[in-house]
């Protein structure tokens, strides 16, 4: 089975146990094993230390189709698999000692909200860093950190603070139970918290300038690339889960009053169509501009700085397509979708917290706009 067909295979459990991941405010971890156990958290490891080194397109479509079955548990296994990218970009002996169980799981927060300072071999890292989905069932963590001199913070040439992820052992990272909150409830995105910790060199990955260690086409594809389809899968999934379970819902379902099933209204068919073909459209560009860049990385070597904003472009709008398609069954839905054992309001909820992740929040129309213009523009975060 293709990591796709594998991922589909969970949906039924994933539909029957939404309640549950929702109420535990986690993936439990007994489905985070199985999903281990199917290999799907290996998806962005090296072939040659055991991973599947899968192409984009079939992440893409792994993560969509978890997150079909349930949001939190596609975002968790987007946040695994994506971090567990850096594997590629360790030395290889060190990356084949940490991945060596084929049931490690890896999450962490990019942002560098900690700081390092340089101690020899290691680093002396102190931070605490929000959001680290999925963090109770991993074995490693990573988090950001600027490299600290004795006058502040290192620069690079234009002036930026350097940064580097470092990652440590889960063991070592204090988990602060922070995570309430109106969606995507379910992923246990705790703060996660080290002080005065020493972690060795060889651990910590500059994403944006260490080039990777590992042969394959795939980790030549822009890293924020991955992580922004990551985000836009799981919004992607989550929407056609909302059209599945409006469907499922609507042929039975009545209006106060009415003795017609939503579904023989017909505002509801034409509202549901036009929903329909909002996210196909959103979904069919979203997998062509990922098409356009892998072609890049596989025939080139490289890709273009306007190729890459296209890319953040195609899944911030997914994301509020996303968004938009559950506002719009949610809706639909009528007095019956705000009652918590509907699924229409968990798919609405989920889906607008989605679109706050900077990876394809608001400022990313800005960002694509400034390159599509012409103007001078960082590309640090594309």
């Amino acid at each position: 089975m293709t990591p796709v067909d594998i991922a589909r295979s969970f949906q039924p459990e994933l539909l029957a146990r939404a309640p549950e991941i929702e109420q535990a405010r986690r993936l439990p971890a007994d489905l985070a094993t199985k999903l281990a156990q199917a290999g799907l958290f290996r998806m962005l490891i090296p072939a040659g230390i055991g991973g599947l080194q899968s192409d984009p397109l079939t992440v893409a479509r792994t993560i969509e189709a978890l997150a079909e079955g349930d949001a939190s548990a596609g975002w968790c296994l987007m946040i695994g698999a994506t971090t567990a990218m850096l594997s590629a970009r360790l030395p290889q002996d060190l990356a084949a000692t940490m991945f060596a169980d084929p049931d490690v799981i890896t999450g962490g927060v990019f942002a560098p909200m900690g700081k390092a300072v340089d101690v020899g071999d290691h680093w002396r890292v102190t931070g605490r860093w929000k959001w680290g989905s999925g963090s109770q069932n991993c074995r490693w963590l990573a988090g950001g950190a600027m490299l600290m001199g004795e006058g502040g913070p290192m620069l690079d040439p234009a002036g930026a603070p350097l940064h580097r992820m470092m990652i440590f052992e889960a063991a070592d990272v204090e988990l602060i139970d922070t995570w309430r909150t109106a969606g995507l409830c379910g992923t246990g995105s705790l703060d996660l918290s080290v002080k005065d910790l020493l972690v060795p060199k060889g651990r910590s990955v500059a994403l944006q300038t260490d080039p990777p260690l590992a042969e394959g086409e795939v980790f030549r594809f822009p890293p924020f690339g991955i992580l922004a389809m990551g985000v836009a899968a799981v919004a992607l999934g989550n929407a056609r889960g909302a059209l599945a379970a409006f469907a499922a819902q609507a042929a039975s379902s009545k209006s106060q009053g009415s003795q017609r099933s939503l579904a023989e209204r017909n505002t509801v068919q034409a509202e549901f169509a036009k929903a329909t073909a909002a996210l196909d459209g959103a979904r069919a560009r979203y997998f062509e501009t990922i098409q356009m860049l892998w072609d890049s990385v596989r025939h080139t070597g490289t890709t273009d700085i306007r190729d890459r904003a296209r890319l953040r472009l195609a899944c911030a709008q997914a994301a509020q397509v996303g968004a938009d398609v559950t506002r719009t069954v949610y809706d639909l839905g009528g007095g019956a979708a705000v009652f918590l054992e509907s699924p229409l309001q968990r798919r609405f909820r989920d889906a607008h917290v989605i679109t706050h992740h900077i990876m394809v929040a608001s400022q990313v129309f800005e960002l694509a706009g400034r390159v599509l213009l012409g103007l001078p523009t960082r590309d640090d975060m594309l």
